[in-house]
């Protein structure tokens, strides 16, 4: 492409499905050339053709285990190459299980932290350079990090102890952002929903149905709203509540 016809690109964890699937379409709809990412080669392609289809000039598809440390540095290369700067980062991949402190598995807990904390960590490590590249190129919008927190570390539920902390983990790092790139350009907001209908809230479906969940469309909603808004503006965390309930509870 020309250099003046270049579009804004983004990066998107977890695309294949779920939250980060409706994100993906959205920012498609919105024609930003996108890298996606995912671990099923085979699903990205597919995602990738309905991404072209729906508006995306461009979609690198980028298999990817974020539990795997050399991910991260690996995949902000792919885009770098691909597109030379990044608009937005939308850090959605994710994994928890429940399980009481007392006996919660070590090995479950450090893969925990690996996916959770340290593989947005380090996107958002090698991706400033990106990000601020765009800024040069889009001053007034200047350039985004979303990244999916949750409830959980906000208020506490049983049993969800590792993958609240490591969601809370995350949270206190987009603060930190802020304060020190906010004034460049560059913002973070953290997303913090309660249960979203997506595979993902499953095992909990027994007690919640999927219509009392929030769906994964309202999310990519408010992302959308946060791309939309200027450089001047920073929103750092997000409360996303079920309807019916006190908001204090997933």
């Amino acid at each position: 492409m020309a250099a003046g016809a270049q579009p804004r690109s983004a990066l998107v964890t977890g695309a294949s499905r779920g939250i980060g699937l409706a994100i993906a379409r959205r920012l498609a709809e919105r024609n930003m050339a996108l890298t996606i990412t995912a671990r099923n080669e085979e699903t990205l392609a597919a995602v990738g053709k309905e991404l072209r289809e729906l508006g995306s000039p461009a979609v690198l598809s980028v298999s990817a285990d974020m539990a795997d440390p050399d991910a991260p540095v690996s995949l902000i290369q792919r885009h770098r190459d691909e597109y030379g700067d990044m608009s937005a980062l939308i850090l959605n991949a994710g994994v928890g299980t429940a399980g009481l402190i007392a006996d919660y598995p070590l090995k479950r807990l450090d893969k925990t932290i690996a996916v959770n904390f340290r593989s947005p960590f380090v996107l958002i490590q090698e991706a400033l350079p990106l990000l601020r590249s765009a800024v040069v190129r889009h001053p007034s919008e200047g350039a985004k990090i979303v990244v999916l927190s949750s409830i959980t570390a906000i208020y506490a539920e049983a049993q969800l102890a590792a993958y609240g902390a490591s969601k809370a983990a995350i949270a206190s790092l987009v603060d930190t952002l802020n304060a020190e790139e906010s004034g460049t350009g560059v913002s973070a907001t953290a997303i913090a929903p309660a249960y979203v209908d997506t595979d993902m809230s499953e095992w909990v479906r027994g007690r919640i149905l999927p219509e009392q969940m929030i769906p994964a469309d309202d999310v990519a909603t408010l992302v959308e709203c946060l791309l939309k808004m200027s450089a001047r503006s920073v929103v750092g965390r997000v409360v996303m509540a079920r309807a019916g309930t006190d908001g204090y509870e997933a």
